[in-house]
């Protein structure tokens, strides 16, 4: 008897199962494990959320099924909110499309957009789901190399021509994860022209854009002239107002992707639930001191990791996006060595490179979203434990 089919056999386990596997298996051995692996933020959702959740709660008439497309309140706060912070306006009944969060969103999209065979680009490092989505929808992945000498940027131009000629979707994803990368409305501009010279749909996964550091403020690729002719973005509450398990986002833009996607969603879900609605547009409409305060916590706590870094002779410095560092390994170790060696000597655990993909390996990715008091404990480790590494 079959259990699954070929295609899940031939999807590996996300990788951050198999972490937490290891790290249980650790702290059963007795081992004081600090996970800076995976990017769940350690701050409490700002109160006034809170607050708006349980007051709607109280309303028999928020337990009934919710609308595929998401409540109203909630679109048009969505609508509010990228009219506030990017000058862009958006169609609630059209141009916004609320999510179980916006990895359900991107995973959907891409059985929405492509056919079994049809090509689709994503960046290399990158967010997993991207390329596992497209396996899943028996699509081809054509993966775009993100370098550090073109500042973690796709070069459009070699991606060749018949490859370009054939693809249906591509995703990016600024501030990036898991390179921390940022761009400027510039780099989009771009973008945009290069999807609407092929004819191909843009997935912008902005998951981060309101998590910035030193004056930086991310655009949205919606700003970039003609974007709504090619482009959906997807948004989250989760790391603006540490909403993770919250499960609430959101996609705006072309109307007629939101449209194609509203109906793969409306035969396979039926919506978040509304009382979390209705708790998410409060927060997008109201104030957003919260943000301010938590960016202001992983400032801090990047300044001391990437010192503590550079004391062992790992060169990085503060990046201006997503609570990420994303380093070099030193020399003489791949990516998995080192997360090894680290995890063998310290008990922290750090991604490898290589897990976002081939273009990953020579790099780590560390996260910041941990107690500041444990993210202390394991600079103190790494001082002490690591310098002969690099020795």
């Amino acid at each position: 008897m079959r259990y699954q089919s070929q295609r899940i056999s031939q999807i590996p386990p996300y990788m951050f199962a198999e972490f937490n596997k290891k790290k249980q298996m650790m702290q059963e051995a007795g081992v004081d494990v600090i996970d800076l692996g995976i990017g769940d933020p350690d701050l409490p959702t700002p109160q006034h959320i809170t607050d708006k959740l349980i007051e709607e709660m109280a309303y028999p008439e928020n337990f009934k099924y919710p609308s595929f497309i998401g409540c109203l309140d909630f679109r048009k706060a969505v609508a509010g909110f990228y009219k506030r912070e990017f000058n862009v306006d958006l169609d609630p009944e059209t141009e916004v499309l609320a999510l179980i969060g916006s990895k359900e969103g991107l995973a959907h999209l891409v059985p929405t957009m492509i056919d079994p065979g049809e090509i689709v680009l994503a960046p290399d490092p990158g967010y997993p789901p991207y390329r596992m989505a497209v396996s899943l929808a028996g699509g081809k992945l054509h993966t775009m190399p993100l370098l550090q000498e073109n500042n973690f940027e796709p070069d459009f131009q070699k991606i060749p021509e018949n490859v370009a000629a054939e693809a249906k979707l591509m995703f990016l994803n600024y501030p990036g994860n898991p390179t921390a990368a940022t761009v400027d409305v510039n780099f989009f501009r771009k973008a945009v022209s290069f999807a609407k010279q092929h004819e191909i749909v843009i997935a912008h996964d902005a998951a981060y854009n309101m998590v910035t550091f030193e004056g930086y403020k991310a655009p949205s690729i919606l700003q970039a002239e003609g974007a709504k002719e090619a482009v959906v973005e997807f948004g989250s509450l989760s790391k603006t107002y540490s909403m993770t398990g919250w499960r609430i986002g959101y996609v705006v833009g072309n109307k007629e992707v939101i449209k194609a996607l509203s109906i793969y969603k409306s035969n396979t879900d039926t919506g978040q639930f509304i009382p979390i609605q209705k708790a998410a547009a409060h927060a997008l409409a109201g104030s957003q001191d919260c943000i301010k305060a938590s960016n202001d916590v992983y400032a801090e706590r990047m300044k001391a990791m990437t010192a503590a870094l550079t004391s062992i002779g790992v060169n990085t410095k503060p990046t201006r996006g997503t609570f990420f560092i994303w380093a070099p390994v030193p020399d003489g170790y791949t990516s998995a060595e080192f997360a090894n060696r680290v995890l063998e000597k310290t008990g922290v655990i750090i991604t490898p490179g290589h897990a976002f993909g081939e273009s990953g390996e020579g790099y780590f990715r560390l996260s910041l979203s941990v107690p500041t008091d444990r993210l202390t404990e394991a600079i103190n480790r790494m001082k002490k434990e690591l310098t002969i590494i690099t020795n």
